[in-house]
């Protein structure tokens, strides 16, 4: 700290600098009474000047006289330019859509984006202003103006009104599994083979590319197909000599026989269950290093086998899996299903 020297009216006043900053000043001596007085005026109305802009604020823009915010002229053209490429139908950064009511006020996986009412705690407004570039939003592109963070402040504290805009947003992807149901006109097609509905779908799309169909397979190959494709085992003598006498007689009846004995066959469940235990990560044993054993995994392997063979509707097969023992009334099977979970690789 330095003593510095200096004169108001006449009067010379020694005081010290502090940090090199002179409105942190300590007076060594006291200076005269209309200094202090001045000094006093000047401190007033600064004081004045900022409650009254703090009430401004805390009141609202009815106190300045100013409208309310229109989401859909102010609000809305914000969020489609700047950020619903990132939190919109074809992404969701963070877990966040900010394109629809509904899943904007939601929030994300960080919790409420839009507190209505309280721009101060809205996670939304804080990664606006953020000045860190990895937490600011929009990560890319130059930030909001300070025009466009003031009426988004405005709109939060007034109470963030944004209309009903349809209710349920939903992803846009050209994925199968998300396309709307519906019936497809089935082909008017005819010819040798053709029994069904799919068959006739399958010869319009060859008959599109220029393709005929392969003969039909004997009665040996097809029953051998249909066992390896339902069970993973090849008939037995004794079935194949069922299935070509019963054929004789009605080969669509024999068809079908054959079909619903293999799905209530045991067997099924086990063929089938391949296919998730290969995508679940199934083995009997750690894996990596020591491969220990795990005694207790064949159980999850079971109650998947038995789920298959019971033809467990897909959305229960998914929930108690993922979290049976959260269930309501959870049974000791529907807790095992969680051990789905237990799949992982342990080093």
């Amino acid at each position: 700290m330095t003593p510095q020297t200096s004169t108001r009216d006449g009067n010379p006043l020694e005081f010290v600098t502090i940090d090199r900053c002179w409105s942190a000043a300590v007076f060594v001596k006291p200076p005269c009474v209309s200094c202090v007085l001045r000094a006093m005026t000047i401190e007033r109305h600064s004081l004045l000047l900022t409650v009254a802009t703090w009430c401004l604020a805390l009141l609202g823009p009815e106190a300045a006289g100013a409208d309310k915010v229109d989401f859909k002229t102010q609000i809305r053209p914000i969020l489609v330019s700047r950020y619903v490429g990132c939190h919109g139908a074809k992404k969701q950064e963070s877990g966040l859509r900010l394109d629809f009511r509904k899943p904007a006020l939601a929030g994300g996986d960080s919790g409420v984006a839009i507190q209505s009412g309280k721009p101060a705690a809205s996670l939304l407004l804080k990664r606006i202003r953020s000045a860190d570039p990895n937490d600011r939003m929009p990560p890319k592109g130059k930030p909001l103006s300070g025009v466009q963070v003031a009426l988004i402040t405005r709109w939060i504290s007034e109470g963030a009104s944004w209309p009903e805009d349809g209710g349920i947003a939903r992803s846009e992807t050209d994925h199968w599994s998300f396309q709307p149901i519906h019936a497809p006109p089935v082909p008017e097609i005819a010819g040798k083979g053709i029994r069904n509905a799919i068959d006739r779908f399958v010869r319009a799309r060859l008959k599109e590319h220029g393709l005929v169909a392969a003969p039909e397979a004997n009665p040996n190959t097809l029953l051998r197909r249909l066992h390896l494709d339902l069970t993973g085992i090849p008939p037995t003598p004794a079935e194949i000599t069922n299935f070509l006498v019963e054929r004789r007689g009605d080969p669509e009846k024999a068809y079908s026989s054959a079909v619903d004995r293999l799905l209530k066959s045991p067997h099924f469940g086990e063929r089938w269950a391949l296919e998730w235990l290969d995508l679940a990560r199934y083995a009997d044993s750690d894996g990596y290093e020591k491969d220990l054993p795990r005694p207790h995994a064949f159980r999850w392997r079971d109650w998947l086998i038995d789920a298959i063979n019971r033809d467990l509707p897909f959305d229960q097969f998914t929930e108690q899996q993922i979290a049976g023992d959260l269930l309501p009334g959870a049974t000791d099977q529907v807790r095992l299903a969680t051990g789905f979970h237990r799949n992982t690789l342990t080093n």
